[in-house]
Formats: C-alpha cells, sequence, structure tokens
C-alpha cells in the first residue's frame, strides 16, 4: 500500500503492484466494496503481465480502509458510500495516480475499472485526458453519460445476463459511440470477473480478460 495526493490536497491510499521497470502502466478502479482482495488479485495479475499498478482506495474520501463483503450487506453499505463522493472528487484520485505512475516514467496509462470502477474508467475517458486507453467491466449507467466522445480508445464488456444493465443500454451506447469496441458475453451475470461472487464465470472472465490485457497493451505500446 502506498500514499498518494490529489490535486485539492486530499490524500488517500493506493495498492501498488509491479514497478517503474514495467513497460507498461495502468490504474485499476474498484467495485463498490473497497480495494478487496479480488482487486488487489487483479492489480497482482496485471504486474505479471508487465503492468505498473496503482488502485486508488476512493472511499477513502468518506472512510478511510473501507473493504465490504461480497453480500446484500456489503452492497447496501457501498452505494450510501458511494452517494456521499462526487465523481469530479474521484477523478481527481484517478488523476493523482496517473501523474505518479507518469512520474515514475511511463508516457502512457491505462485504466481499467469494475461495476462502479467500470463507469468512472468511462469518466475518465470522456471528461479528462488523464488516459491514454480505458477498459470498463460491467459498468453501470454508462448509457447515461454518452454524450460526450471518449478523449482516448475504449474497450467495454458486458454480461448478457446482467439484471443491472439491460440490453437496452447496451444498444443505446453502440448506437451513440459506434468507435467504442463492445463485448457481450451471452451467460455471464453482473460481476462475472470475481471469484468471490455467485455469478462469477470463469470462461466469460478468461475471455475478457484476454481482450483487455491485450486492448491495454496494443494502445499503451510506448514507441
Amino acid at each position: 500500500m502506498t500514499s498518494l495526493t490529489a490535486s485539492d490536497g486530499h490524500s488517500f491510499k493506493a495498492w501498488e503492484a509491479g514497478s517503474a521497470e514495467s513497460p507498461f502502466a495502468v490504474i485499476v478502479v474498484q467495485e463498490i466494496f473497497g480495494l478487496t482482495t479480488h482487486i488487489r488479485n487483479v492489480c497482482n495479475d496485471f504486474a505479471a503481465e508487465g503492468f505498473h499498478v496503482l488502485a486508488p482506495a476512493v472511499f477513502d474520501r468518506v472512510k478511510p480502509d473501507v473493504i465490504l463483503e461480497y453480500t446484500q450487506a456489503g452492497v447496501t453499505e457501498g452505494l450510501e458510500l458511494r452517494s456521499r463522493i462526487p465523481s469530479d472528487k474521484i477523478l481527481a484520485d484517478i488523476a493523482a495516480c496517473a501523474k505518479a505512475l507518469r512520474e515514475a516514467g511511463h508516457k502512457k496509462v491505462g485504466i481499467i475499472g469494475f461495476c462502479w470502477g467500470g463507469l468512472l474508467a468511462w469518466l475518465t475517458a470522456t471528461r479528462t485526458h488523464d488516459v491514454d486507453a480505458a477498459v470498463s467491466w460491467y459498468g453501470g449507467s454508462i448509457g447515461n453519460h454518452v454524450e460526450t466522445a471518449p478523449h482516448c480508445p475504449v474497450e467495454l464488456h458486458f454480461g448478457g445476463e446482467d439484471s443491472s444493465i439491460p440490453h437496452t443500454e447496451i444498444q443505446k451506447i453502440r448506437d451513440a459511440r459506434p468507435e467504442v469496441e463492445e463485448y457481450v458475453y451471452d451467460d455471464a451475470g453482473h460481476g462475472f470477473g470475481c471469484p468471490e461472487r455467485p455469478s462469477f464465470n470463469r470462461d466469460a472472465r478468461d475471455l475478457a480478460w484476454s481482450r483487455s490485457v491485450d486492448f491495454l497493451k496494443s494502445h499503451l505500446e510506448q514507441k
């Protein structure tokens, strides 16, 4: 765990994996459950793929060291904490991560987010110029933010059986932003990439993972 400071003076923790010697750099943005073991494992998996990784503890804005269980109680508490943090404040934390990675020597920085983090990855790509490529896994409410084109290449992953993200929203994104790569995994539900959740789908997770890693590497290669 390391500590960073956003432009507004807010200090927060971040999980770091890999190093400045890694050929690629990526920001991993959590779900509404905090920097769980799953999210840290994702960071470590990216490090094994050659990435220098930072994952900001975005709940530090309202409550430090939050790690919630993958239960309905965890969902309820996570949503309550989320409601207390304006998106622009979290984008400032993401910007601080991007700055730290660039200061470590990486010319290009990517972002990948899961669930709530998937929406934040989209907002980072559309509202800032802090990243050079963005990936979202089952990011909800993206369809409400398609009026602005992304400033970098974006890849989206959705579960075809995700009851919280209807097919009409997925189609809305596709119609508004045909330049964005979009994948739907027919038999996968919300959170299909997390082994700690009942909705875990290994086949969908493995395919989405390989696509995400390849996408990020192709756009973050320092030429």
